[in-house]
C-alpha cells in the first residue's frame, strides 16, 4: 500500500484512497476479479474499523460517500458481497459515530429494504443491523419508509414476531425498532399508530420466556434491545401510560427483568400488576429451577465477586449504536458485614464479621460467616473458559436489570402520581407478616445485587418513586396500637415507612461503593422529607440521625455532601419535631466514639463554645476563633440565662466546616472540587453546610438563638468571601436569624417574653451586619440573585430594633432600598418594593410623610414595570403603603392627612385602579389598596372635581372585580375593600348610582359563590354600613335582606367538601348581618321583613339559636362573645318593638314577637344546660 500524504489523517487518508479504488472499479465490468477486488477492499475496511482509535476521524462526508458507493458497486443477487456492505455500514456508522444526511439515508435505507426483501435470509441479521445503524436518531427522516418497515405487514414486525425461530434475527429488528424509537428534539416524532406498534412488539418480547435453544447472553441482549426501545417512547415525551392494563403489563414485565439472573433470587411475576394496597403474589420459584440458569447457579454464596473474564475486543461492539456498559463493573463488597439487628443498626461503617444482607433482610439467622475471598481462577470449580463465560454472562445479565431499571425511571416520569402510587406495595418493602416471606421490591435489588451501578440504578429509580409522595404517605398512622380484626390502609403505610428506613440504613452499613452509597444517602433524604414523622411512633429519625454521622467523615466528598443533605432533611421535615429536639439537644460526642477518624476528630474542638479554650488547634484557627462570639463568652449572649453546657454538634459542626480551613488536604478525594485556595473545605460541601444551618435556624430557632451573635458573624464572613454562591447563602443564613428574630416577637408568638431574644443584642446584630458587608453586598451590581437575597435579609430586621438603630444606619437601609427599586434587574427591583412594603409598616417610619411619600412614588414607579414578578410585588407593598394610611389616619387624625399631598393622593388611586385590570397576583392586591385609598378620602377629596372621575372608575373596578371570574383571593379581597369603602361617611353611599351595584353584587356573591370564606367577606361587608340612609331605599333594603336570609339556608350547601368547614362562621356572619340590619330597619321595612319571616322563618330559626349558642373558634372570650350576641339580639327587639308600638298594630306580622321567641327558646336552653 502506498505510503499516505504528509498530513493526511490515517482514517481519512484511507477512506479516500478507498473511495478512489470504488471508483475506479465502477469502470471495470462485473467479473469475477472485480467480486474478488471488493471482497478484499470490503475486508480491509471492516478490520481497520474494528482496530485501534485512529489519531483522527474521516469526516462525515468520506464516510457517507464510500457507503453508497459501495452500495452501487454491490448488486442485490451478489449476497456475500450484500453482507459485507452492510456489516461496513454497520461498523463505520458505530466507530466513527456519523449522522448520515437525508439525501443519502433515503438511498442507504432503500438499499436495506430492497436487500431484507430479495436475500436470502442468512443475510438479514447484518442487514437489520446496517438498519439500524442508519436510523439511529435519524427518524423524523425515515417517515416514508415507516409503512415498509412498521406497518400492517412491515418487514421489523415480520422479524420481531414471537413466532420468529431465529432469535438473533428478533434481537435485531428489535434493536432496528428501538432505534427508530429515538426522538430528536424539536423534530416530528412517531405517529400514534406507529409507537403503538412499537409498544406492544416491545412488551411481548419482555412477556416472553428463554428457551432452552436461546443462550443467555443472546436472551440479555433481545431484553435490552426491547427496555430501550419502551424507554425511548418513553422518554419521547409523546406517549402518556394512562391504561390501566398498558400501565400493569409494563410494571410487571419491568419488575421480572430488574431481577433477571440477580443470584440466588428467581422469582415469577404475573403477567400484569394491578393497583393494590398490599403486596402482590410474587411466585418464588424453587431452588432447582435456578440450576437451569448457569449464570445465577453457581455464584449464590459471594455477592460481590468481580468477574475474572476478560471481554475481548469487538465482543461488546456489535450492538448498532448502543450505549456501552461496563462489563466488569461488579466490585466486592467485604461479605463480612457487621452484625445487625432487624430492629435497629449500629453506627459503625468499620466491617466486622457479619452476615449476608440477604440474610439479615429476610430475617435468618446468619450462618458462621467466614470472610469471602476473592478466588484465582485455579482456586475456581470453573476453568478459565467457563469463568470468562460466566463472568461475561452476570455482566449481560446485570445490563438487562439496569435497563429495566432505566425504563422504570422513565415510567415513574410518563405516569401521574396518583396512579403510580396505586402500585406502591409491588415496588416498595413491607414488613413480612407471620410465617411468610418479604416481598421483592426495589430495596431487594438494593440489598442484593452485586453490581454497584445496579445498586444504584434501583436507588435512583425508588428516590423518584419516593419524590413527591408526601401526600399519598400522610395516612400512614402507627402512633397508637391498633389491636382490630384487620390492618388499616394507614397502618399498612406506616409500616412499609418503617421497613423502607430499616432496609436504607442495611444497605448504608453493607455498601462499599461510594456512589452507590451517595445515591442511598439522597434516597434517605427524600424519604424523610416526605414521610410523617408526627403520625408514626419515634425513633425512625433517631436511628437516621446516629447512622449518619460517621458518614460525614467519609474520604469521598460526594458522600459527605449528600450525608448533610439528610440532615437538613431531619431538621426541615414537620419541623419543630419532639424527636429532632432531643437529637439536637444531644452531646457533640454522641454517636461519634470510634467511628470518626483522629484527624476528623480535630473539628469538634475546633470552635470554641460557651467559654471552651482552643488547646492544640493550629494557628490559622486561632485568628478565627477568636473573631466569633460565641454564647457563653459575654453575659448576653444567652436570652435564656446561660448557654447549654455543650452546643448542638449539628450546629458546631456546620459552623467548623464553613468557617475552619480544612485539616488534610487529601482526605477528601475532591479533585472535582477545587477548595478555595486549598484552604477551606470543598465548595459543594461548605455550601451544603449553610444551607443546613439555614434549615436548622428556621426550624428549630430557640436552640440556634444561644448562639445567635456567633451565627451573625458566619453570614458576615460567608458575604466577605470571593465566591458568589458562598456569599449567597450566607445572606439567606441572615434572612433566616432575622426572620427568627421577627416570628418570636410576634404579638401571638407562643414564646414567653422572657424567652425571646433580646431587643438589644438585635439591635447589636443588626449594628455589626451594617457595619460589615451587607451595604456591600447590596451594591453587587454584577450579581443580582446575590443583591436579591442581601435585600430579603435587610427586609427581616425587627421594628423595634431599627428604631433603635442610629440615625445614619436607618438611612442607610432606607437609602439603599430606594436606590434598588430603580435596579434594571426584575429579581432585585422586584426585592426592593417587597422590602419597602415591609419598612413602611415600621412605626418609627410610617409617621414620617416625607418617607412615605418617598416610598410610594419608588412603589408607584415599580406598579408600572414591564415585569410581572416586580409589579406583583410592588402591589404588595402598595396595600401595605395604603394599610399604613389608615393607621395613621387612626392614630395622628387630620394632621397626617393634611400634610400628605393630594397630587400624591390621586396618583395612588389611579395606579390602583390600573393594576386591579392586571392578572391575578397583582390584582388581589390592587384591590386591597384600593378599599384603603377609597376609605382614606376626606370630604374635600369627594367634593374634588378632579378626583370625581378617579373616584366613580375605581369603585367600577371593585364592583366588577367582585362579580367577576377571577381567583378567590382576588374576589375575597374585593370583598374586604367595599367593607372599607362603606366605611367612609364622606362618601355618597345610600344615593349614588354605585352603591345601588355594590350591594347588588355582594348580594350575588353571598348567595352563590362556591368560595365559602367570599361568602364570609360579603356578609361582613354587607353589614358594615351604620346608618340605615346608607342601604338606600326600601326596596334595595329587603333585597339585601332577602339575600342573606337565602344564603342562611344554603350555608350548607357545596360542592366542596373543603368548603364544609367554614359553614359554622358563614352562618355566623349571616345571623350577624341580619341582626345589623334588623337594628336598623325603618317601619317601611317590616312588611316585606315580616313577609320573609312568615315564608322562612321555620327554615333559619335553628341557626339563630345555634349564633346565639355556639361560640367562634376560639374558645378564649368566648362567654363574652355569646354576651354580646345576646345583647345584639335585645337591642333588636327593643329597636322593632318601639317601631311596631309607633303603627299601633297596623304591621300585619310583629317580626319583635318572632326574635322574642327565638330569644325565650334560647333562654329556656340555656338554663336547663346549665342546671
Amino acid at each position: 500500500m502506498a505510503a499516505e500524504e504528509p498530513g493526511e489523517p490515517g482514517s481519512a487518508g484511507s477512506l479516500r484512497r478507498c473511495l478512489a479504488r470504488l471508483g475506479a472499479l465502477r469502470a471495470r465490468p462485473d467479473d469475477g476479479g472485480r467480486r474478488t477486488e471488493l471482497h478484499l477492499l470490503f475486508d480491509q475496511l471492516i478490520s481497520e474499523s474494528c482496530g485501534p482509535e485512529p489519531a483522527a476521524a474521516p469526516g462525515p462526508q468520506d464516510v457517507c460517500a464510500v457507503l453508497v458507493q459501495a452500495c452501487q458497486l454491490v448488486p442485490l443477487d451478489q449476497e456475500h458481497l450484500v453482507s459485507k456492505v452492510c456489516q461496513l455500514i454497520h461498523h463505520l456508522l458505530n466507530r466513527y459515530q456519523v449522522m448520515v444526511d437525508e439525501q443519502n439515508l433515503n438511498f442507504l435505507l432503500s438499499y436495506c429494504i430492497s436487500a431484507l426483501r430479495q436475500c436470502s435470509s442468512w443475510t438479514h441479521v447484518e442487514i437489520l443491523q446496517a438498519l439500524a445503524a442508519l436510523v439511529y436518531n435519524n427518524g423524523p427522516k425515515c417517515q416514508k419508509y415507516l409503512p415498509d418497515l412498521l406497518g400492517t405487514a412491515g418487514l421489523l414486525l415480520q422479524f420481531s414476531d414471537p413466532a420468529q425461530p431465529d432469535v438473533e434475527l428478533r434481537r435485531a429488528a428489535v434493536r432496528s425498532m428501538a432505534n427508530l424509537c429515538l426522538s430528536v428534539p424539536g423534530q416530528p416524532y412517531l405517529d400514534e399508530s406507529y409507537r403503538s406498534v412499537c409498544f406492544q412488539t416491545f412488551l411481548s418480547v419482555l412477556q416472553s420466556s428463554k428457551t432452552t435453544d436461546v443462550d443467555d447472553i443472546t436472551f440479555c441482549m433481545l431484553l435490552q434491545s426491547a427496555l430501550k426501545g419502551v424507554q425511548s417512547l418513553l422518554n419521547g415525551g409523546k406517549m402518556k401510560l394512562m391504561q390501566i392494563d398498558q400501565i400493569g403489563a409494563l410494571l410487571a414485565v419491568l419488575k421480572k427483568c430488574m431481577f433477571h439472573g440477580l443470584p440466588g433470587l428467581s422469582i415469577e411475576v404475573p403477567t400484569a400488576l394491578y393497583p393494590a394496597p398490599l403486596p402482590q403474589y410474587d411466585k418464588r420459584s424453587p431452588v432447582k429451577q435456578e440450576q437451569s440458569e448457569p449464570a445465577t447457579s453457581k455464584q449464590t454464596g459471594s455477592r460481590r465477586k468481580k468477574c475474572k473474564g476478560k471481554q475481548k475486543k469487538g465482543e461488546f461492539g456489535e450492538e448498532g449504536r448502543e450505549d456501552s456498559r461496563d462489563a466488569g463493573d461488579e466490585t466486592v463488597l467485604g461479605a463480612d458485614m457487621q452484625k445487625l439487628q432487624l430492629g435497629d443498626v449500629q453506627s459503625s461503617p468499620c466491617p466486622e464479621p457479619r452476615p449476608r444482607v440477604s440474610d439479615v433482610c429476610a430475617g435468618r439467622d446468619p450462618p458462621s460467616c467466614q470472610p469471602c475471598k476473592r478466588f484465582s481462577s485455579s482456586e475456581s470449580e470453573y476453568s478459565d473458559t467457563e469463568g470468562g463465560i460466566q463472568g461475561k454472562v452476570r455482566s449481560f445479565q446485570a445490563n438487562v436489570r439496569q435497563g429495566a431499571l432505566a425504563c422504570f425511571l422513565s415510567t415513574i416520569k410518563s405516569i401521574e402520581k396518583r396512579v403510580l402510587y396505586g402500585y406502591w406495595s409491588a415496588f416498595v418493602p413491607d414488613a413480612p407478616g407471620i410465617g411468610s416471606p418479604q416481598s421483592v421490591s426495589l430495596m431487594t435489588i438494593a440489598l442484593k445485587d452485586p453490581s454497584p451501578k445496579t445498586r444504584a440504578c434501583a436507588l435512583q429509580a425508588l428516590s423518584a418513586f419516593l419524590e413527591g409522595s408526601k401526600q399519598f404517605l400522610s395516612v400512614a398512622e402507627d402512633a397508637n396500637d391498633h389491636k382490630r380484626a384487620f390492618t388499616p390502609f394507614s397502618v399498612t403505610i406506616a409500616s412499609s415507612i418503617r421497613e423502607l428506613h430499616r432496609c436504607l440504613l442495611l444497605a448504608l452499613v453493607a455498601e462499599s461503593s461510594s456512589q452507590t452509597l451517595t445515591q442511598i444517602v439522597k434516597c434517605l433524604a427524600i424519604l424523610v422529607s416526605n414521610a410523617p414523622y408526627s403520625r408514626l411512633k419515634p425513633g425512625l429519625l433517631t436511628r437516621v440521625w446516629n447512622q449518619i454521622k460517621p458518614y460525614i467523615s467519609h474520604k469521598d466528598v460526594n458522600v459527605r455532601v449528600s450525608s448533610l443533605t439528610l440532615l437538613g432533611a431531619i431538621v426541615s421535615v414537620q419541623a419543630p419535631l419532639p424527636e429532632v429536639q432531643l437529637l439536637l439537644q444531644q452531646p457533640s460526642s454522641s454517636g461519634l466514639s470510634g467511628s470518626a477518624t483522629p484527624a476528623r476528630e480535630q473539628w469538634r474542638k475546633a470552635v470554641p463554645w460557651a467559654g471552651e479554650s482552643p488547646q492544640g488547634s493550629p494557628a490559622g484557627c486561632e485568628q478565627g476563633r477568636k473573631a466569633v462570639p460565641w454564647a457563653g463568652e459575654s453575659p448576653q449572649g444567652s436570652p435564656a440565662g446561660c448557654a447549654p453546657p455543650e452546643p448542638c454538634w449539628l450546629l458546631r459542626l456546620c459552623v467548623s466546616l464553613i468557617v475552619l480551613p480544612r485539616e488534610d488536604s487529601c482526605s477528601d478525594s475532591d479533585a472535582a472540587f477545587p477548595a478555595l485556595g486549598s484552604v477551606y473545605e470543598p465548595c459543594p460541601l461548605r455550601l451544603e453546610a449553610l444551607q443546613v444551618l439555614a434549615l436548622l435556624v428556621k426550624g428549630y430557632f430557640p436552640m440556634a438563638q444561644s448562639y445567635f451573635l456567633g451565627l451573625g458573624e458566619v453570614a458576615c464572613r460567608c458575604m466577605e468571601e470571593m465566591d458568589p454562591s458562598i456569599q449567597l447563602h450566607g445572606a439567606k443564613l441572615l434572612e433566616e436569624l432575622g426572620m427568627g428574630v421577627l416570628q418570636q416577637h410576634k404579638p401571638d408568638s407562643p414564646t414567653a417574653p422572657e424567652q425571646r431574644v433580646p431587643v438589644s443584642l438585635v439591635v447589636t446584630f443588626w449594628t455589626m451586619m451594617l457595619n460589615g458587608p451587607l451595604p456591600g453586598t447590596l451594591q453587587s451590581s454584577p450579581h443580582a440573585t446575590l443583591q436579591t437575597s442581601a435585600c430579603d435579609a435587610l427586609s427581616s430586621i425587627l421594628p423595634e430594633a431599627f428604631s433603635l438603630l442610629q440615625g445614619d444606619q436607618q438611612i442607610l437601609c432606607v437609602t439603599l432600598l430606594l436606590g434598588l427599586n430603580h435596579s434594571e434587574n426584575p429579581l432585585v427591583k422586584a426585592a426592593a418594593a417587597r422590602a419597602l412594603g415591609v419598612y413602611i409598616l415600621f412605626p418609627c417610619l410610617r409617621q414620617d410623610v416625607m418617607f412615605v411619600a418617598d416610598t410610594a412614588n419608588a412603589i408607584l414607579n415599580s406598579l408600572h414595570d414591564k415585569s410581572p414578578n416586580v409589579r406583583a410585588k410592588a402591589a404588595w407593598s402598595l396595600g401595605n403603603l395604603t394599610d399604613t394610611l389608615i393607621i395613621n389616619m387612626e392614630t395622628m387624625g387630620q394632621s397626617f392627612q393634611e400634610e400628605l399631598s393630594d397630587l400624591l393622593l390621586l396618583k395612588l388611586l389611579r395606579s390602583a385602579t390600573e393594576a386591579s385590570k392586571d392578572r391575578d397576583k397583582v390584582k388581589s392586591n390592587a384591590v386591597r389598596a384600593l378599599g384603603n385609598v377609597l376609605h382614606f378620602l376626606q370630604p374635600c377629596h369627594v367634593a374634588n372635581p378632579r378626583f370625581r372621575e378617579a373616584i366613580e372608575e375605581s369603585l367600577q373596578a371593585l364592583i366588577a372585580t367582585v362579580g367577576s371570574e377571577a381567583t378567590m383571593k382576588v374576589r375575597w379581597n374585593a370583598c374586604y375593600a367595599l367593607g372599607n369603602v362603606f366605611k367612609n361617611p364622606a362618601l355618597p353611599l345610600g344615593e349614588a348610582p354605585w352603591a345601588t351595584q355594590a350591594f347588588s353584587a355582594l348580594s350575588s356573591v353571598v348567595k352563590s359563590c362556591k368560595n365559602f370564606k367570599v361568602r364570609i367577606k360579603s356578609a361582613m361587608a354587607l353589614s358594615i354600613p351604620s346608618r340605615r340612609e346608607c342601604y338606600g331605599s326600601t326596596e334595595q333594603f329587603c333585597q339585601i335582606w332577602s339575600a342573606l336570609v337565602v344564603a342562611l339556608q344554603r350555608s350548607e350547601d357545596t360542592e366542596d367538601f373543603l368548603e364544609f368547614k367554614y359553614s359554622s362562621s358563614l352562618r355566623s356572619q349571616l345571623c350577624q348581618a341580619l341582626l345589623h340590619l334588623l337594628q336598623l330597619a325603618r317601619s317601611t321595612d317590616l312588611p316585606l321583613i315580616g313577609g320573609s319571616l312568615r315564608e322562612h322563618g321555620q327554615a333559619i330559626r335553628p341557626y339563630v339559636l345555634q349564633y346565639l349558642s355556639s361560640p367562634g373558634q376560639s374558645e378564649a372570650g368566648a362567654h363574652t362573645e355569646l354576651a354580646q350576641r345576646e345583647r345584639g339580639l335585645q337591642g333588636a327587639i327593643e329597636h322593632l318593638s318601639a317601631i311596631e308600638r309607633e303603627l299601633q298594630g297596623k304591621a300585619r306580622v310583629r317580626v319583635s314577637l318572632y326574635l322574642e321567641d327565638v330569644l325565650t327558646h334560647h333562654t329556656n336552653a340555656t338554663e336547663l344546660a346549665e342546671a
